[in-house]
């Protein structure tokens, strides 16, 4: 059994990843979990960096195996924003509806409703540093949509899908998401090291 530490207290993105692990190969932890209860500023410029940023800081407190992971909405016609402020695009207090309502107001004289989430996924695996990235592709709705899921999901419609993630059963947008994609490259890796 290996046990990885997810540098999350997102109880929707644990949510995510537990459906995707395997628990009789991995037993995962969150931060809670270990004791760590603290908010660790995200100050990088990308998304990358913030995802390293969460990791090293775990595995320096606890020396632990750990991953971390931050998403990015990319939007084709605002220069890519909000990218690496989309959780907080609507304003520091963090709100999903906030962030959608400015995102549509930012949109509205846009054609272009081209988008796509990115999920960076940075692991640190016996000391070494690998980075993961998943993405979806899709457009942004006119208006919210939808009661399923969580942040951008009721303005995000991907690609091959009329209906916002919101909208789409839990097992479509599991299977079709950015963190998914990413979570499947970094247990490729890890299957690959440790057999």
């Amino acid at each position: 059994m290996t046990e990885l530490i997810f540098a999350t207290a997102n109880s929707h993105k644990l949510e995510e990843v537990n459906k995707v692990v395997d628990p009789s190969i991995y037993s995962l932890k969150n931060l809670r979990d270990i004791g760590i209860f603290e908010d660790i500023v995200e100050d990088g410029s990308t998304l990358e960096e913030n995802a390293l940023i969460k990791a090293r800081y775990v595995h320096e407190r606890t020396g632990f195996n750990v991953f971390s992971e931050d998403t990015g909405l990319e939007v084709a016609a605002l220069g890519g924003d909000p990218g690496v402020y989309t959780a907080r695009y609507g304003g520091p207090q963090k709100n999903a509806s906030d962030n959608m309502d400015l995102l549509l107001k930012n949109l509205t004289n846009h054609s272009d409703r081209s988008a796509q989430f990115r999920a960076c996924i940075a692991l640190i695996f016996n000391d070494q540093e690998v980075l993961f990235e998943g993405i979806v592709k899709g457009k942004i709705a006119k208006t919210k949509s939808g009661v399923d899921g969580f942040g951008y999901d009721p303005i995000f419609i991907p690609d091959g899908y009329t209906k916002t993630f919101a909208e789409l059963p839990s097992n479509i947008k599991l299977e079709y998401s950015h963190r998914t994609r990413a979570i499947q490259k970094m247990f490729n890796f890890l299957e690959n090291i440790t057999k």
